[in-house]
């Protein structure tokens, strides 16, 4: 077996020195997720044109041809998709019980078609919808948005049982607990698990059922990578709180969803939740808040934001580099190596704020009345406006509207050493803005403090929350409270 990782070895070292695993969406799961959406669009629809049908086809009732009511499904498809993704309905990796998501679709499509009243009353006072053929939209998208789903689960899980877009999962624990968690992933292949092997614990006793067992669990890390896993699971209740937040700790370390079988302990965790395995109850440690689709979520609205502020930013930022040029010589643009995504080196553009020689002795940290600042420097880092070119970085790929900030490689290799899971922040793209600097932690800040929020951020993320730090941002850049902006 190739040398493992030990419990001393640094990970970042590790991470540097060896090749990341690709962070790859998964094809299956993609399409899982867009047909499910289609079905969604089209049981609307099909609700709307059977109630149709039905008024039309009644002597006593009048109603006009179909295509005076388009607005009505058209706007009703749009906002039950988007509730429905607002409340995790596309997140179906595992069986969700029918009765359960029955209960989901009534309310929630319930509230949509409220919207769907209430915008076109606004958008289109004059448009004149059908009370009877509301109310069957209603009934009847209910009913087919739950045949839809309930075909799609069997189609989704069937295709799971077979190996198709199921999760490669390690288990840690090879004692009574494995045991019993192994029966049950062996036993409901439709959950989609995929069990790659087993991790023991020291001198316990290897009862593996025939899978094979690939290493201790100092071994985590590299048997993650070298097998390509999506999910761990901890089946060792009977380990000390501090060997549980060791082992998860190694797990952290890579891209995986990480689910405990739990004891009575107390939680080292952001967010916990609740789930099962078959009936037997699993907590969620951390589920890989940002990954597949998700991913191709945020980058299309980073191209949408990045594309349209730079339209609508470019007259200013023209003005901005003549005034540059105006104040002092030299470049428009300075450009810098940071440190992004897996921790790849990238140019990152921004306006030259300060003099042309004011790295002439090396890097360093700006401080409050740097004497190295333009004038025009200090309004522009006040408002953010040295920042603007950013947004190519972002079109380009190298950056994303929202994540952790990055920082120089001098000071990511300094960091590094002294604060606990810091290269833990290049697990996603670095960002324009981000949850640390609209919670004031920019320029002369703690940098432990700056992790951690990052590090809340990539654990925590969603598109509302992307939505509502670009928000903040955007009000503390026009109020000017940028005070550690030096």
């Amino acid at each position: 077996m190739q040398q493992s990782l030990t419990e001393t070895d640094s990970y970042d070292e590790y991470n540097i020195h060896h090749a990341q695993r690709p962070v790859l969406m998964k094809r299956t799961q993609l399409i899982f997720v867009t047909t499910l959406i289609l079905l969604d669009l089209i049981a609307v629809w099909l609700a709307y044109y059977g109630g149709w049908l039905l008024l039309e086809r009644n002597p006593k009732v009048v109603i006009g041809p179909f295509t005076e009511f388009w607005p009505l499904p058209a706007v009703h498809s749009i906002i039950l998709v988007a509730i429905f993704f607002a409340r995790r309905l596309y997140q179906r990796r595992r069986p969700l019980g029918q009765q359960d998501e029955f209960f989901k679709v009534v309310l929630l499509d319930t509230f949509a078609t409220l919207f769907t009243v209430a915008i076109l009353t606004l958008a289109l006072p004059d448009f004149t919808y059908h009370r009877s053929l509301l109310a069957l939209g209603w009934l009847f998208s209910i009913v087919i948005v739950t045949i839809l789903r309930a075909i799609h689960a069997q189609v989704q899980w069937q295709a799971q049982a077979h190996g198709i877009g199921d999760d490669r999962v390690l288990l840690v624990g090879a004692g009574e607990i494995g045991q019993m968690l192994l029966q049950k992933i062996t036993h409901n292949p439709k959950m989609g698990y995929q069990v790659v092997g087993v991790v023991g614990k020291g001198d316990q006793p290897v009862d593996n059922l025939g899978f094979p067992v690939l290493g201790s669990i100092a071994d985590i890390p590299w048997i993650i990578e070298k097998h390509q896993v999506d999910e761990v699971i901890i089946g060792l209740p009977e380990s000390s709180h501090q060997e549980l937040v060791n082992i998860i700790s190694l797990c952290e370390r890579e891209k995986v969803g990480i689910r405990v079988f739990p004891d009575v302990f107390q939680i080292m965790a952001s967010e916990v939740s609740i789930g099962d395995l078959g009936g037997l109850p699993l907590l969620t440690i951390r589920d890989v808040a940002l990954q597949g689709w998700k991913l191709t979520l945020k980058r299309g609205m980073d191209i949408i934001f990045s594309a349209v502020s730079l339209i609508i930013a470019s007259p200013f930022m023209m003005l901005t580099a003549l005034l540059i040029k105006l104040e002092s010589p030299g470049p428009v643009f300075y450009v810098q190596e940071r440190m992004g995504l897996d921790a790849r080196p990238f140019k990152m553009i921004k306006f030259r704020s300060m003099r042309p020689d004011a790295e002439a002795d090396g890097p360093g940290w700006t401080t409050e009345n740097d004497p190295r600042r333009t004038k025009l420097g200090t309004l522009m880092r006040r408002f953010n406006i040295d920042e603007l070119p950013q947004l190519i970085n972002v079109l380009m790929g190298d950056m994303s509207m929202v994540g952790p900030r990055p920082e120089r490689p001098v000071y990511v290799e300094q960091f590094r050493q002294s604060i606990p899971r810091y290269m833990d922040r290049h697990r996603e793209k670095a960002g324009i803005t981000g949850w640390a600097q609209v919670n004031g932690l920019r320029g002369d800040t703690s940098i432990v403090e700056r992790t951690k929020y990052d590090l809340w951020y990539i654990e925590n993320w969603s598109l509302a929350l992307d939505f509502k730090i670009i928000l903040r941002t955007i009000v503390q850049t026009l109020a000017g409270s940028n005070q550690n902006a030096y």
